[in-house]
Order: structure tokens, then C-alpha cells, then sequence
């Protein structure tokens, strides 16, 4: 089978739900105010997480399980080990922690409510079906010769300028 090389740059759309929505080291903030709530094994916290995002993310335990580990290390969690699965609950250091950086916890709070905002999931879940309908329309074999297909470039960068602009009011 004959397969193109797609130049640097020029990549297909990654899968929904994969690219974490959180800033490198926010992760913390999530988890110790989620084991804050009650003691919680690996497991509960992933399902916790793509609740509170309604379905569209879910993150890796390859994401949770070191970020708790650090945590336990920083002395802001302690794990015990029940039916064979380390339970996490937050120490007096983490409660410490959030509390001296509450602004930056709540900030990671507030862009999981205005990232995940549920009066928009229906709406969002319709955008999002659109988005995977095009994807699916352009892995088609299709016989496109270059000139349609710079058209169909140009569409669709229009088409996410003005999203981006309307994102931007």
C-alpha cells in the first residue's frame, strides 16, 4: 500500500479526549482537591476527572498514577493499601499547599467549569460530531486533484479563523 508522508506541521486531528486541557503541573491542584473531598484510590480519581468533564476528557493513568506519586513524595498525600489498591488521602502539608496557593487552584477550577461548561455539552457534542463527520470525509479515497484541495484548505482555515474570532467576543 502506498503511504504519503505527511510534511511536520500538517498532522491529522489528534483524538477527542486524549490532549490533557490542563496547563503542566495543574494536574496536582485537581487530584489533591479531589482526594481533599475523600480518600480515593487511582482508578476513582481517572472516573472522577471525565465526569466532571462530561465524557470529553479522560486522563491516562500514565498522567494520574505519577502525579500521585509525587504528591505522596512531597508529603502532600499518604497512600494505604486496601483489597490490594493504594488509597490516597490529603495530608495536613497538602491541605497547607492549596490553601497558599488558593488563586492558582481556583484558577484551574474555574477554566475546568468554563473549559466543560454542562449548559454546552448537547451543543458541544454537535460540534464535535461535525468536526469527526469532515475527518471522516477527508480520509476518504478520494480522486482530488491540488487545486480543489487548496480550495478545501482555505475552507476550512476560514472556517477556524472565524470560530477563533467568535471564541474571542
Amino acid at each position: 500500500m502506498f503511504r504519503h508522508r505527511i510534511p511536520q506541521g500538517e498532522r491529522f486531528f489528534r483524538g477527542m479526549g486524549r490532549e490533557s486541557p490542563f496547563h503542566k503541573g495543574d494536574l496536582k491542584y485537581v487530584i489533591l482537591d479531589l482526594i481533599k473531598d475523600k480518600p480515593r484510590y487511582g482508578y476513582e480519581i481517572i472516573r472522577a476527572l471525565e465526569e466532571r468533564s462530561h465524557g470529553f476528557y479522560t486522563p491516562s493513568p500514565g498522567a494520574v498514577y505519577p502525579t500521585l506519586q509525587m504528591l505522596e513524595e512531597m508529603g502532600y498525600a499518604s497512600a494505604i493499601e486496601r483489597d490490594g489498591k493504594k488509597v490516597y488521602t490529603i495530608t495536613e502539608e497538602g491541605r497547607q499547599f492549596l490553601t497558599e496557593r488558593k488563586d492558582l487552584a481556583d484558577e484551574v477550577k474555574n477554566h475546568m467549569r468554563q473549559h466543560w461548561n454542562p449548559e454546552n455539552i448537547g451543543l458541544i457534542g454537535q460540534v464535535m460530531g461535525e468536526f469527526g463527520k469532515l475527518g471522516k470525509l477527508m480520509i476518504q479515497p478520494h480522486n482530488i486533484d491540488a487545486e480543489k484541495m487548496k480550495r478545501i484548505r482555505k475552507v476550512v482555515s476560514l472556517a477556524r479563523e472565524e470560530i477563533e474570532s467568535i471564541l474571542e467576543e
